[in-house]
């Protein structure tokens, strides 16, 4: 009897460390209106337990997440979980249409994934309509116990969600821009974690968001671009910042005044509280390096308080690059190289089973109804395609073998060459093909895709991200991608890893990645 309990117990403290490694966490949502002040103007909007920002969602390297939503709103509604892999669970990504149904009025729906070797900032965000305007919040994966950080440990860690604000009902913005087959307005004001500080002369009853922090102390900023259509500066006066990871995965540590954020990206960087107590403004303003396209031009702000600081005190200012400022943008963007350590490796693909080209695009198409776009509706496209949302979930339909739903026939290359970041040729056509179309690819085939921007109707970022997956940025240009002398310059040995890209203003990005995720 000795020897096996023995036995038990040595099986036992085998087993304790993999069973107290992990752990379930349960989280409840509840949709709901509120009604909400800013820019001295009270609408109700759509929120996860009232709040705006939402609530944080905290988790460890390995544990399993539960998350029960219930819709009390008027609106169907689906949670992303931006940047989670979702291996083996591609039914709780929370794209409406393409990995579930949405979740009716009155309904629950329960999201349950693990986080298999990811640490870091991420976000959740709806992924239906434009809901998320309002319902988003950070997402914090926490490393293992006992795990450090490759960088200094940090006195306190503080999420920073950066964001739009419209006056009028987001719906109604999107639904009008619609149906009149036009650009929908931009927002009026930027926020940063939901406010947009002192942005409005005639509305001082409304503060913005407050830093406090103590002389000496290094504190890690967990900065999420949840914003809509905008990437966005980020900066705080007179304090650079230590940029140590980006979209959840680590990068080499680098020093910068100024950082560049698309929307669905993260950056955790570390301020140190070295200069003078006093207040220091921290300012969000948009980078768009193309004058056709429409921008919210108002810098949100907030301040960073060292401690023993009088309220009345003056604050210290700091300028915003201008709008265009792409030279500012780029000494971020070329900064950013992946930690490539024994611990944290850069696993870039070498040999590509699949090569892609795929252009980025805008096109008109024919809308008798558009009055507003004089019988036209501006759309976008990848490789001339329109995508059509079906009214059944793309991978409902994949799973029971459902005819009728996609075709599975979307082009690997453009349709016609071209001079793309030039734009058409004189006579051409501006119509897009509508359909709903996927790309195939084979479990643990390896795929180099190169998106590129084009010069119709206007040059413009595209920020894109990558359900499922994350990958290698190998390469980057202006111009127009040449598949012969571009890729001699991409770096294959250290390139950042992500899971959402800005391609740039008329030019190209090059990725690279394992399809190693079936379901996303």
């Amino acid at each position: 009897m000795a020897s096996w309990i023995r036995v038990l117990l040595l099986l036992l403290a085998c087993l304790l460390p993999a069973l107290v490694e992990s752990r379930v966490r349960h989280y409840k949502f509840n949709v709901v209106l509120k009604n909400t002040t800013r820019l001295c103007s009270t609408k109700p909007i759509v929120t996860i337990n009232g709040r705006f920002p939402g609530p944080t969602l905290y988790a460890r390297e390995d544990d399993t997440v539960l998350v029960k939503v219930t819709n009390h709103v008027k609106y169907n509604v689906s949670i992303h979980w931006h940047g989670i892999r979702q291996l083996r669970t591609g039914w709780a990504d929370g794209p409406a249409y393409i990995t579930q149904c949405p979740i009716p009025q009155g309904q629950s729906y329960v999201y349950n994934f693990t986080i298999t070797g990811q640490r870091g900032t991420l976000l959740w965000h709806a992924h239906i309509l434009w809901l998320r305007a309002t319902v988003h919040g950070a997402l914090v994966i926490l490393p293992k116990r006992g795990v450090p950080y490759p960088f200094p440990t940090p006195h306190k860690e503080v999420p920073v969600v950066l964001g739009e604000w419209w006056k009028s009902d987001t719906e109604a913005v999107i639904n009008e821009a619609l149906k009149g087959g036009v650009a929908p307005n931009v927002s009026d004001a930027h926020t940063i974690n939901g406010h947009p500080g002192f942005v409005a002369p005639n509305c001082t009853t409304e503060g913005g968001f407050k830093l406090s922090v103590e002389s000496g102390k290094t504190y890690l900023l967990r900065i999420i671009n949840a914003a809509l259509n905008e990437e966005l500066f980020f900066k705080i006066a007179g304090h650079n910042l230590t940029v140590v990871e980006v979209d959840a995965t680590y990068v080499k540590p680098f020093k910068i005044d100024t950082i560049v954020i698309a929307p669905g990206q993260t950056t955790n960087a570390l301020i140190t509280a070295n200069q003078n107590s006093g207040k220091y403004l921290v300012a969000a303003s948009p980078f768009l390096d193309t004058p056709a396209v429409a921008v919210d031009n108002l810098t949100a702000t907030a301040t960073v308080h060292y401690s023993g600081t009088l309220s009345n005190s003056p604050t210290t200012l700091t300028s915003p690059p201008p709008r265009n400022a792409t030279q500012v943008a780029n000494s971020f963007i070329n900064s950013l190289r992946s930690l490539n350590t024994k611990t944290f490796p850069a696993k870039v693909p070498l040999k590509i089973d699949h090569s892609l080209l795929f252009t980025v695009s805008l096109g008109v198409n024919p809308c008798p109804s558009c009055k507003a776009g004089n019988g036209s509706r501006v759309v976008a496209s990848v490789n001339n395609v329109t995508f059509v949302m079906p009214t059944t979930a793309l991978l409902q339909a994949h799973f029971f073998n459902t005819s009728g739903v996609f075709t599975s026939d979307f082009p690997a290359n453009p349709p016609n060459a071209f001079n793309f970041s030039g734009g058409l040729p004189a006579n051409s056509s501006l119509a897009t093909t509508n359909g709903t179309k996927v790309y195939r690819l084979a479990y643990n085939s390896t795929v180099q895709l190169v998106m590129q921007d084009t010069g119709i109707i206007a040059p413009e970022n595209h920020p894109v991200h990558l359900h499922g997956f994350n990958f290698f940025v190998v390469g980057k240009g202006l111009g127009n991608y040449n598949p012969k002398t571009d890729p001699k310059n991409f770096n294959l040995v250290d390139p950042v890893e992500r899971n959402t890209i800005g391609v740039p203003s008329g030019g190209w990005v090059a990725i690279r990645f394992l399809a190693d995720n079936p379901g996303n």
